[in-house]
């Protein structure tokens, strides 16, 4: 039976076994192979297997995916009783921002982005059931409207978020902070420069610092965990997009 391989690490951390720690470092999607499931059921039992920890800190570098496991995610995360902070390490893009929404304190390094937009699919079928689709997809998008209000507080209203998602936007550390949306802001770090993903072929608007060629003084170690991220966000991809996912 082939193994699928998870989209995030957890672990204890070192030297502390109150606190915990979550890395989703790659795209965020539902795999399922002869049984065998990588989902948010699966991220939950993992989560579980921590223990009583008081703290969670969750490391973000991520272009989105699937809408239906971020917002299952988010969901789990918010529920659990500890601490949650929140540090985007270099992107937040998607649904893999409103994950973000889930911390009680979001961290983001100086030349790290967020970017939101609108829930969209690849749909086929009569009038009837392409209606029950864009219905559906109204409905999806309540919930990730109510998920970044609810962390921005005052400082962010529904018409000026409904028109950040129409217009698919791409938002620096500090604008995020000016919205609400994140704590602090941090010294910039070079994990933030690029993420490598043939998903952002899907996006609009990307800035072209995540679609130019690997920084320089990058370590072979990094390089090679670039080139790892960039083909296993294309399979999984491939993947959403045959299943009709929604991203």
């Amino acid at each position: 039976m082939k193994t699928i391989k998870k989209f995030w690490e957890i672990k204890a951390a070192k030297n502390d076994a109150k606190t915990g720690e979550v890395y989703i470092y790659s795209e965020i999607s539902s795999a399922q192979f002869w049984g065998d499931e990588v989902t948010a059921q699966t991220f939950k039992a993992d989560l579980d297997e921590l223990g009583d920890v008081s703290t969670l800190n969750i490391y973000i570098n991520s272009p989105g995916g699937s809408v239906f496991e971020g917002n299952s995610i988010y969901n789990i995360i918010k529920r659990h009783k500890a601490h949650v902070n929140v540090y985007v390490d270099g992107l937040a893009a998607s649904i893999a921002s409103v994950i973000a929404m889930s911390g009680d304190a979001i961290f983001m390094p100086a030349n790290a982005m967020m970017m939101i937009h609108n829930p969209w699919t690849l749909a086929q079928g009569n009038a009837d059931e392409l209606r029950k689709q864009a219905d559906d997809m109204d409905r999806i998008r309540e919930s990730l409207i109510e998920a970044y209000l609810g962390k921005a507080g005052e400082k962010l209203d529904r018409d000026r978020l409904i028109a950040l998602l129409d217009a698919e936007t791409w938002l620096t550390a500090q604008e995020c902070l000016e919205l609400g949306l994140c704590d602090s802001i941090e010294a910039p770090k070079q994990v933030a420069a690029k993420v490598d993903t043939k998903l952002f072929a899907s996006y609009r608007n990307t800035p072209d610092v995540f679609k130019s060629e690997q920084p320089a003084g990058m370590s072979e170690e990094e390089r090679r965990f670039r080139e790892k991220i960039a083909a296993e966000a294309e399979t999984h991809l491939l993947k959403l997009k045959s299943d009709g996912g929604i991203y």
